[in-house]
């Protein structure tokens, strides 16, 4: 296992790769439809939260799943919203910025290390990632979500799953396919999986994404 610091330096390159390429990625994946795809996704299965949960986005990116969500809730839910890179917030936040009164203040933004989160344990009613675990080490990762998840909380994970469009991805936003077999195994390490969902073939999510929706058990 590498040493933490090491794997925490390694994930922060990913950052600035993204404060290059923001607006890149932000435009990729709207055109693609894969915000419609995943707006469509949480409500057709909303998450199991309690009414004023509190929810973390892991890797929030410029926001896509954050708004996606934000959208979808069918209870009042605050989300916190963590990435690394300033630019990927800065445009997530404006986004949000454009809904709702209601809905754009119940989201939170912060710069932060997935495998470093500034948060204490059990913070979280539930936390959502998708995109992000594929920059570090799962194991350590997965942990690190975990920590900051609620016994009893959800996770829910959209992982890439290998296909000729995910390889694709790789090249474009320099990432690492985990395979699925070890996505299962370090999942259940931390968590007791509780759904898995595969995408229809002709939603733009489905052409690399599957899901998976876990429990944190109760010590």
């Amino acid at each position: 296992m590498q040493n933490q610091s090491v794997l925490e330096a390694k994930s922060a390159g990913a950052g600035k790769f993204y404060d290059r390429i923001a607006r890149l990625y932000d435009f990729t994946f709207k055109f693609n439809g894969y915000g419609r795809s995943l707006e469509n996704y949480f409500r057709r299965h909303p998450l199991p939260l309690p009414d004023g949960a509190h929810v973390l986005d892991a890797g929030c990116g410029t926001g896509l799943l954050t708004l996606s969500l934000l959208r979808a809730l069918v209870r009042p839910a605050v989300i916190t919203a963590v990435d690394l890179s300033l630019p990927s917030i800065e445009k997530a936040s404006a986004a949000v910025a454009q809904q709702d009164h209601d809905s754009r203040h119940r989201v939170r933004f912060a710069q932060a290390n997935l495998l470093s989160l500034p948060f204490p344990d059990a913070a979280f009613d539930s936390v959502i990632t998708s995109g992000a675990l594929e920059y570090v080490p799962l194991r350590e990762g997965l942990g690190e979500l975990a920590r900051v998840l609620k016994p009893g909380g959800h996770l829910l994970h959209l992982p890439v799953r290998p296909a000729f469009a995910s390889t694709l991805l790789e090249i474009m936003f320099r990432f690492k396919t985990h395979p699925p077999r070890k996505v299962e195994e370090h999942t259940r390490r931390y968590f007791q999986i509780r759904a898995h969902h595969r995408f229809p073939p002709l939603d733009p999510i489905g052409w690399t994404k599957s899901a998976i929706l876990a429990q944190k058990q109760y010590e």
